[in-house]
């Protein structure tokens, strides 16, 4: 079975429904954490892809840098301890 394109993994996980947070490795090191879909532009038929990534800033990345994608875990419950 042919695994899917990073491009498309991309679009599968923005696309999610319910979204689940995930972060971008990108060829340079760097990773964009993407809490949710509307921290994330990515047009359709664009290869760019546009990640908030403070309040008011935003970094334009080419979908073809991405070389890795994770999905975040979901925070663990601590145990009260008595």
């Amino acid at each position: 079975m042919k695994r899917p394109s990073m491009l498309g993994q991309v679009r599968k996980a923005y696309r999610a429904e319910p979204f689940v947070p995930f972060v971008l490795h990108l060829a340079d090191g760097r990773r964009l954490p993407v809490r949710e879909r509307f921290y994330m532009v990515f047009p359709p038929g664009s290869r760019t892809i546009s990640v908030a990534v403070s309040d008011e800033a935003f970094d334009f990345i080419d979908a073809a840098l991405v070389t890795d994608l994770r999905f975040k875990r979901p925070a663990r419950r601590r145990r009260r301890t008595a």
